[in-house]
């Protein structure tokens, strides 16, 4: 459906007042993953005023799925928002800060969560001019990290009845100026892999290491040695992270201890590497490990998958949004992040294109999971408008 520049800007602009009272209200009551009742419950309430009617998926998955349904035959688009937020105590000092102690939306799920209603809205209101439908997907626990929440939708048929052709969605990105969208085709976001590594040794005192392995010792060679695995194991152009980040072991100055637990995590970018990274790392810790005479024990755990965007998917958003927003405020993101996102497990399904819908201002540099990040208004408008858009242009494109 062409329509001249900032067409569906102007349209989400009618609904600001909406979308600054859902923004303030989602973001006073956050919720952690998989306690997102309260959040259910206004989504529901929300929708419900907008007339779209939308369904849940069980007692014990906090989702909701909106659908707006058009006369005329065509695409159906998936627009997905995520719904939890994190345990950060806030410090903003918005007038809609956190009432919950200890927690916050400090990743912009608010955010997502207000520019999704705005694109219902949108939708809503002009739908006997549109084609297809549009299932408006609201996630929960996207920031759990291992199952997620986009997974158990995905299990429970929500993009069935009807069947989703193409998927869209959006984050909100500090390091991308305020009023820019982000794109970029193929890999976008890494597969968030998890590993806790016992060491054990022998125990005894610091003024007689040679009695045994030290456990302290031979961990410190562990997380050496995994730094090997990114400098010389994998392809050099090829990202990826290997972080240790917790180191537990020991009571004393003067006793070796018998066990040094270390955790960390593995970001892959490859589908490929992803693959082959738990068994380098398995086979890199047992070999240093033995080579000290201790013995490991390995837990590792594979997290979301690689976020792949489709390359037409992607382009014909792109092309989209150039007639939306003019071509000057999008950008190409030249490398892909190390974050992590469950909407990999949508792109795995269908195809589609995830854009990061920028918030950077000289004032507001904070990166999200920040006690301080707070994106501005105006990033209200132009992400409702970018999501009717990109549905739009997804159904363009499609031919259909």
């Amino acid at each position: 459906m062409a329509r001249g520049l900032h067409h569906w800007t102007r349209e989400a602009r009618r609904h600001l007042p909406a979308l600054r009272t859902w923004r303030a209200d989602f973001h006073r009551e956050p919720e952690l993953s998989n306690h997102e009742v309260r959040t259910q419950e206004k989504v529901l309430r929300a929708l419900n005023g907008l007339g779209i009617p939308a369904r849940t998926y069980g007692k014990d998955l906090h989702g909701v799925v909106g659908l707006v349904e058009t006369e005329r035959a065509g695409p159906v688009v998936a627009l997905r928002a995520d719904m939890d937020a994190l345990p950060i105590t806030e410090e903003t000092g918005a007038p809609f800060a956190s009432r919950t102690p200890g927690t916050m939306h400090a990743c912009g799920h608010d955010v997502h969560m207000a520019c999704l209603l705005g694109a219902g809205a949108v939708l809503q209101r002009n739908r006997s001019r549109l084609r297809g439908a549009f299932k408006l997907v609201f996630q929960p626990a996207e920031e759990d990290g291992h199952r997620g929440g986009a997974l158990p939708l995905l299990e429970r048929g929500a993009f069935e009845n009807p069947h989703v052709d193409y998927v869209l969605g959006q984050h909100v990105a500090s390091e991308v100026p305020l009023g820019t969208i982000g794109w970029k085709k193929g890999p976008l976001m890494a597969a968030p892999d998890e590993f806790e590594i016992r060491v054990r040794g022998t125990p005894g005192h610091a003024s007689t290491p040679h009695q045994g392995p030290d456990a302290v010792l031979v961990a410190a060679e562990i997380i050496t040695g995994l730094q090997a695995l990114v400098s010389r194991v994998r392809n050099p152009v090829d990202p990826v992270v290997v972080t240790v980040g917790t180191v537990h072991g020991g009571t004393r100055h003067n006793i070796i201890p018998s066990e040094v637990v270390l955790t960390g995590t593995v970001r892959t970018v490859d589908p490929k590497t992803h693959a082959m990274a738990e068994q380098w790392i398995r086979r890199r810790v047992r070999l240093l490990a033995a080579s000290m005479g201790a013995s490991v024990k390995i837990r590792y755990q594979s997290g979301y998958p690689v976020l792949v965007n489709d390359a037409l998917a992607t382009q014909h958003v792109v092309d989209a949004l150039s007639t939306e927003l003019g071509a000057e405020r999008l950008t190409e993101l030249k490398h892909p992040g190390m974050g992590a996102e469950d909407f990999a497990r949508y792109l795995e399904r269908v195809p589609g294109t995830f854009l990061r819908l920028g918030v950077g201002t000289p004032t507001m540099r904070a990166s999200s999971h920040s006690s301080t990040f707070l994106p501005a208004e105006p990033t209200l408008v132009i992400g409702a408008a970018t999501l009717v858009a990109g549905a739009l242009g997804l159904q363009a494109g499609s031919g259909r």
